[in-house]
């Protein structure tokens, strides 16, 4: 089982950028499916974007398509989110998850099909 750390969270004004890290421990990085998500105060926590340890399928929320960017790297064993054209609503706690590829089917949105969270990563946007 892998254990997640992300980093690269902040505060960022509207418009600008930010690239998001989740850093997996532990074996086998490549055989697992990585997901985003995020939780704003008072709301429940929503899908972001995933993708496959399978061909890079990728997936995004409607909300971020075209302005975040997932991405992979088995040597580093890292999951990264590219975030470009901020809002103010993209303002949350941002955090990494993990299902290994046995566990892997179906629909990518789904957070209780994730087995290993990490703690999360503040992003504050300000308008």
């Amino acid at each position: 089982q892998v254990q997640l750390v992300e980093s690269g969270g902040g505060l960022v004004q509207a418009g600008g950028s930010l690239r998001l890290s989740c850093v997996a421990s532990g074996r086998a990085f490549s055989s697992y499916t990585m997901g985003w998500f995020r939780q704003a105060p008072g709301k429940e926590r929503e899908f972001v974007a995933a993708i496959r340890w399978i061909n890079d399928n990728k997936d995004y929320a409607d909300s971020v398509k075209d302005r975040f960017t997932i991405s992979r790297d088995n040597v580093k064993n890292t999951v990264y989110l590219q975030m470009n054209s901020l809002k103010p609503e993209d303002t949350a706690i941002y955090v990494c998850a993990a299902r290994h590829r046995v566990f892997d089917v179906g629909n990518l949105r789904i957070s209780n099909d994730y087995q290993t969270w990490g703690q999360g990563t503040q992003v504050t946007v300000s308008s």
